[in-house]
């Protein structure tokens, strides 16, 4: 009867071990869910800072693409962060955000960086996802 049961046993000994197995790689790492980054990183990017900072490269951008400060303010407010695009492993204030959405004015499907420090932001770039328009930019 011990050797019938034997292989049943070594079976039943194997899955809990793997059972067990699992249960302590889970508690390990904890995964990080889409909605859990969206939460961690949004804290670094204020949708209504008390300034808005434009670089000599982002106002040529925003000239060659007809882009007004105001759809910039609309798109910092309303868009949708990129993290593909984004740049967030270094400090706060070396922090990135790509943010897409479409202007009000005529539809264009824009990429604006914005780089947040402080109480302010600074607009990095500004990309027109649909065209691509020739500017002298530096």
């Amino acid at each position: 009867m011990m050797k019938k049961a034997f292989p049943y046993l070594v079976l039943a000994i194997l899955a809990i071990l793997v059972i067990v197995l699992k249960n302590c790689n889970a508690n390990k790492k904890q995964k990080i869910t889409p909605n859990d980054q969206v939460k961690e990183n949004e804290r670094g990017l204020d949708r209504s800072p008390d300034a808005i900072n434009y670089s000599k490269h982002a106002r040529c951008r925003m000239d060659c693409r007809k882009v007004t400060p105001q759809e910039v303010e609309d798109i910092l407010q309303n868009g949708t962060i990129n993290y593909k695009k984004s740049e967030l492993q270094s400090n706060d204030c070396k922090r990135k955000y790509a943010v897409e959405g479409y202007s009000k004015k005529d539809n264009q499907h824009l990429r604006i960086i914005f780089a947040p420090c402080n109480k302010e932001v600074t607009v990095v770039t500004c990309i027109d996802l649909d065209v691509d328009y020739e500017c002298s930019c530096n």
